[in-house]
């Protein structure tokens, strides 16, 4: 899989965002050969199974210019820097609780000259800002998840959708949203893309 595939969904890209999604592929095989953040394996998929996946999110929601977006859990950054190159006049803040973790995001966020990321190794909840909106990717369950975003939220909302979580999560989740007492919406991933890999995944959004 190539970045043709990031192409064909999200067709206005600028030639510096083709760029930037282009040179992902060898800033992450660089890091992760040297720190482990994508399986051995599933680096051959990178633009279909990380970053086209972290994308669904852009489906959602049109991040908006001047608008503050929280990555929990990020990882090796996801779904924040895919994202980050969508939205460039969208502030993104990605959090991870491995400090190696992190260093592969700045490496690569360094590396495609993303102005508008910030990398912090803490907890979600050592971070004291306000955000108009949380990403995170099948983390934890959501009971466990949302008391470490809680109150985190800018109270003004101006997107289409209320200030609020989007969370990437596959299979059945309807036992786990009932557990978790929130109001949440199950949008599949397959509603924006064909490939059979999203057939049971989705775009979780939960209201603030």
């Amino acid at each position: 899989m190539t970045t043709d595939l990031i192409y064909s969904y999200f067709p206005d890209l600028t030639t510096h965002q083709k760029d930037q999604f282009t040179e992902l592929n060898a800033h992450y095989r660089h890091w992760n050969a040297q720190i482990n953040v994508v399986s051995r394996k599933d680096i051959d998929s990178l633009y279909l199974h990380h970053i086209l996946h972290s994308l669904a999110i852009a489906k959602v929601i049109s991040f908006l210019p001047g608008e503050k977006v929280l990555d929990v859990g990020t990882g090796g950054g996801f779904p924040g820097i895919p994202l980050a190159i969508l939205f460039p006049e969208t502030n993104f803040h990605l959090v991870d609780s491995i400090g190696k973790k992190i260093k592969v995001v700045n490496g690569v966020a360094g590396g495609v000259g993303l102005g508008n990321l910030v990398a912090t190794h803490a907890r979600a909840e050592q971070i004291n800002d306000k955000f108009n909106f949380v990403v995170s990717r099948a983390v934890t369950q959501l009971k466990e998840f949302y008391p470490w975003i809680k109150g985190k939220f800018l109270k003004d909302s101006r997107n289409t959708l209320q200030n609020g979580i989007l969370y990437l999560k596959g299979g059945d989740l309807s036992q786990e949203i009932l557990e978790s007492g929130l109001q949440a919406t199950l949008i599949p991933v397959s509603d924006f893309f064909k490939e059979e890999h999203f057939n049971t995944k989705y775009v979780v959004y939960i209201p603030q």
